[in-house]
């Protein structure tokens, strides 16, 4: 049987919730009878715990807005979302100038946690790398978030932080089911979805695989070694930017790394540097050669013509005919008149 404090925190977990809870759900949820509920509502006003009563049909219990802070209590998940919250947003410079805040903030979560879930958090933050916020793909939609389970999170990061083996059983893209050992090296969030990259002994590959498709991660005995000056974050946009989609583009493109980047991020595109030709112009704008993979090729021509640089297209051919036809529609509304009958709104 619970203890009477357990039960009083338990109450204030629930008010903490939100809303105004009746008498009768609370006592309910807690297993104790009406008269219990009123005595555990006292012993929170007498901590200086802002609870209200609300009175007529459908009254009851609710915090009140007050000058202080009632305590704050987190479940294990509701933890970890925090911390991972405070951590990704400075990170990735998504914070206000007040980074000072996120950095203490965090230190008085870890303080109270239970040490169990403290050392599993400290391994999960020693362990994943950030790359960028959620972003477009390759096809040029936004792409959706999808969380992983937190126990899978956590075991995984735990098997980073210690070297070792893990047996997952995973669902790839197309339905497949797996069951497979991997050496984990290390966890990379990356516009809205989470990585894990490592060591496929099995096949004898570096792979990467999606964490919200593991439904199970047990660690093995045993250890293995990480390769020395291992970049997972790298790892994880590079096995991105090579994955097998079904049109293979390279170009080539009169512009910088940095240029290119803007438009084609390192989850989407190889770069690589060419050599200036003979006979070129000091200070020109050097050529780099662009490879990348798409499951559709009418997104490329709009975001070529964003990047507004001098390219070549070495392959696909049918590439050509899509910027062509891109160029004709934007000379024709380039040329258009308002007298031709065309005004914002029409649908023409």
């Amino acid at each position: 049987m619970a203890r009477p404090t357990a039960r009083v925190l338990t109450l204030l977990e629930l008010l903490q919730s939100g809303g105004t809870r009746t008498v009768a759900e609370l006592a309910g949820r807690l297993g104790v009878d009406e008269r219990t509920v009123r005595r555990y509502v006292d012993h929170l006003i007498d901590l200086d715990v802002p609870v209200e009563s609300v009175r007529g049909r459908y009254g009851g219990y609710r915090l009140a807005p007050g000058y202080r802070l009632p305590p704050l209590m987190l479940s294990d998940d509701e933890a970890l979302a925090v911390l991972l919250g405070l951590v990704a947003g400075r990170r990735t410079g998504l914070l206000t100038s007040a980074d000072a805040a996120s950095e203490t903030a965090a230190a008085k979560i870890r303080r109270v946690l239970p040490e169990r879930l403290g050392r599993r958090l400290d391994a999960l933050l020693g362990s994943v790398a950030f790359t960028a916020a959620r972003g477009e793909t390759r096809d040029g939609t936004v792409g959706e978030t999808a969380a992983p389970e937190s126990g899978v999170l956590l075991a995984l990061a735990d098997a980073v932080r210690h070297r070792r083996p893990v047996w997952i059983r995973y669902t790839a893209g197309d339905g497949r089911r797996s069951e497979r050992t991997l050496h984990p090296y290390g966890l990379v969030a990356h516009s809205g979805r989470w990585y894990v990259t490592g060591a496929d002994p099995g096949i004898g590959e570096d792979r990467t695989f999606r964490l919200d498709r593991i439904a199970d991660v047990r660690t093995r005995p045993g250890s293995f070694e990480p390769p020395e000056r291992l970049d997972p974050a790298q790892r994880v946009l590079s096995g991105l930017a090579s994955a097998p989609y079904q049109h293979e583009v390279t170009l080539r493109i009169q512009a910088t790394a940095g240029q290119i980047r803007a438009r084609l991020p390192a989850s989407v595109a190889v770069i690589e540097e060419l050599p200036s030709p003979d006979g070129a112009d000091f200070g020109a704008a050097p050529w780099g050669r662009v490879a990348l993979r798409a499951p559709r090729l009418d997104w490329v021509p709009p975001l070529l013509a964003s990047l507004d640089r001098p390219f070549l297209i070495e392959r696909p051919d049918e590439l050509r005919d899509l910027i062509a036809a891109l160029a004709d529609r934007l000379a024709a509304s380039a040329r258009r008149e308002p007298s031709d009958g065309a005004s914002p709104g029409c649908g023409s």
